[in-house]
């Protein structure tokens, strides 16, 4: 992330960052993905209290595999005829072991919001 100098905002540089996810795909291998569309952003010097907010374009989604892609943009998932957006707000940071991290918010998904923890 780089340091805006504007009201202490720290932006995420997508040219050195990433979004992938790993999903076990009928409890025998796992799926792999990324979203090649995001943004981050952080507003404020501490990153304990300040919030987060990650906004992802879901037609920006892929998985290695034509067909499934297609799948998941459909209605079936991420509908993003409908919702192009998933939406991360964060709510609070804690460290919760030596060099690990807890991140609870709202992801908000076709237009439905529930809590989540990222580790």
């Amino acid at each position: 992330m780089k340091q805006s100098t504007n009201n202490v905002k720290w932006v995420l540089d997508a040219s050195h960052s990433e979004l992938n996810f790993k999903v076990k795909h009928l409890m025998i291998s796992n799926v792999k993905g990324s979203f090649n569309k995001f943004t981050a952003d952080i507003a404020g010097e501490d990153f304990f209290t300040s919030p987060v907010r990650v906004v992802v374009d879901a037609t920006s989604i892929f998985t290695n595999d034509d067909g499934r892609d297609t799948h998941l943009k459909s209605a079936d998932f991420f509908d993003v005829e409908q919702h192009k957006e998933l939406i991360f707000e964060s709510e609070s940071f804690k460290k919760t072991d030596d060099d690990e991290y807890a991140l609870t918010g709202r992801l908000t998904m076709k237009g439905v919001t529930h809590p989540v923890t990222l580790e």
